[in-house]
């Protein structure tokens, strides 16, 4: 399984719950983290190289929370992240040593009823990664160096999952991971570690999506659109 990310901290927002079931029931969960996220946080005394460097241990110290060890960080700047033929180049070949049937990464479509999980990265991202899944790194005349001088061969994925879709589709149930999904939360401390009430934050947007979902009251959910690639 692999999980394709603008900034480091996106993946715990939007899926850390369901992250944490799937490695608990065994599968492997690999990190594509695009961006440093080096345009984070409030704090003007620190460098943007530094915060880089900060915004990187916090996602590995992050995703141990939820049973992820395998984080693989591209380097494009943050805020400037286009869907571009390079982007997409450097996903698909993810992709190919990854071989996952299912990858999960931003909506490319923007949420309007709640704008915050829209930002132009996010999207940038899910465009680039859904054009990386088909056609980039099935066909093996896509970017043929790929197979050529990395002998990466073409690799066919099963399914995308899309977060913050405004068509969301599918609902899993994260209310017995919801502390590990916190706890990955409070990992990001240069970005959460002055939020006061994340916890009733979190609890209360989640229970909103599980009434989305027709979950019963007191459970909380993530939310995705599941879109079939095969």
């Amino acid at each position: 399984m692999l999980v394709i990310t603008a900034h480091p901290d996106d993946v715990d927002f939007g899926a850390a719950g369901t992250i944490a079931q799937w490695t608990a029931a065994g599968i492997e969960v690999i990190y594509c983290v695009v961006t440093d996220g080096d345009a984070g946080g409030d704090d003007p005394s620190i460098s943007r190289a530094d915060m880089a460097v900060l915004r990187r241990a916090e996602q590995t110290a992050a995703a141990k929370c939820v049973g992820v060890h395998d984080l693989r960080f591209l380097g494009y700047p943050d805020g400037r992240v286009e869907p571009t033929l390079g982007l997409r180049k450097d996903l698909a070949r993810v992709i190919r040593q990854v071989r996952p049937d299912r990858v999960l990464s931003p909506s490319p479509e923007r949420m309007y009823a709640r704008i915050g999980a829209s930002h132009p990265d996010h999207r940038a991202v899910g465009a680039a990664a859904l054009d990386a899944v088909y056609p980039d790194a099935r066909n093996q005349f896509a970017f043929p160096d790929l197979l050529a001088d990395d002998g990466l061969e073409p690799w066919k994925v099963r399914e995308v999952w899309l977060m913050a879709s405004p068509q969301a589709d599918h609902f899993v149930d994260v209310t017995d991971t919801f502390d590990a999904k916190i706890a990955a939360l409070r990992a990001h401390a240069s970005q959460t570690g002055h939020s006061d009430g994340l916890d009733e934050r979190i609890r209360g947007m989640l229970g909103r999506v599980a009434s989305m979902g027709g979950l019963p009251d007191g459970r909380l959910a993530e939310g995705f659109q599941v879109v079939s690639t095969a």
